[in-house]
């Protein structure tokens, strides 16, 4: 990672200012106050991974807050702070929830008020990601910042460890090969988010919330080519199996109600005029089918006439 600050060098009744100024630049609108009874020391690397922002923060114990000016003022409403303590811990309470984070966990902050405090020796790692991905799976953020992603999760041990991994390893990987690491990233944090949030609910709602957020998430990534059951369950932060068991209960099949989803979206692409120009081939692909063969047969069997009898017949 680039070292963007450190305290070596600087005079002591510096340092803390200094150190402060910085974190306020990188865009955390925070009131700051050094909880030390020794000299300040502290050190900030960065790295952008695809289109992640990466900073690992190292400081003695340091008290914030973030007030609803400072919220109106600096914050970032598309974007939430996924922290990953490497070392010590940070504790946290935000919309009237607080916790304490240790590390190996996961703690997500967005831009409203709220007030942290990290130990001494504390060392995290903290990603800018985007609000979006999270709460198109996972509901409002409000159901989930500082709540601690406990590392007792087996979900939060494998993102913890890819992150760890993947920021040391970053550099070695081609720009493709980062921008699908990165993703990998964010489903394995949303994954364990997920596993976290159902701890909280009862068995019959449990399944109930797990079914809409999967169709939710199908809906909203239909033209994912990679988007298939098994990808689905890491989504949800459950396995395989019990996602299964929970559309079988709705009467439904995963991958069926995938591909009658897509099958249902391209009927709508055909007949749209504003789609008249995409060739059925194209127009196929964005619904996430990657054989043009394939899509005619499911399409003729599903709908009774070949795609471009459809296009027609709605012409």
């Amino acid at each position: 990672m680039q070292p963007i600050f450190t305290t070596e060098g600087l005079h002591p009744r510096n340092r803390f200012s200094r150190w402060r100024d910085t974190v306020i630049a990188r865009g955390l609108p925070m009131t700051l106050t050094d909880c030390a009874e020794k000299p300040f020391e502290a050190r900030i690397e960065a790295a952008e991974i695809g289109p992640l922002a990466i900073t690992r923060y190292a400081q003695n114990a340091v008290r914030g807050e973030t007030t609803h000016e400072m919220s109106r003022r600096f914050g970032n409403d598309g974007i939430l702070l996924v922290a990953l303590p490497l070392a010590g811990t940070i504790s946290s309470v935000q919309n009237d929830r607080s916790t304490v984070c240790h590390p190996g966990s996961l703690l997500v902050l967005d831009g409203r008020p709220a007030v942290s405090e990290s130990s001494m020796g504390c060392r995290v790692l903290c990603l800018e990601v985007p609000r979006e991905r999270l709460e198109r799976v996972l509901g409002p953020a409000s159901l989930f910042t500082s709540l601690e992603i406990g590392a007792d999760l087996p979900s939060s041990v494998l993102a913890s460890t890819f992150l760890r991994d993947l920021v040391e390893v970053h550099p070695q990987l081609e720009s493709d090969g980062v921008d699908r690491m990165a993703s990998i990233a964010v489903d394995l944090i949303v994954a364990s988010i997920a596993e976290r949030i159902a701890r909280d609910v009862p068995q019959p709602m449990n399944a109930t919330l797990l079914l809409q957020r999967a169709k939710a998430f199908i809906a909203a990534n239909l033209h994912d080519h990679a988007l298939d059951p098994r990808h689905l369950a890491v989504a949800m932060g459950v396995s395989l199996r019990r996602l299964q068991e929970v559309f079988h209960e709705a009467g439904q099949h995963i991958a069926e109600y995938i591909w009658r989803l897509r099958l249902d979206l391209a009927a709508k692409r055909l007949a749209d005029p504003a789609c008249a120009h995409l060739a059925v081939g194209l127009l196929a692909y964005g619904c996430g089918f990657v054989s043009q063969a394939h899509f005619s047969r499911r399409f003729k069997d599903h709908f009774g006439v070949t795609p471009r009898e459809y296009r027609f017949a709605a012409a």
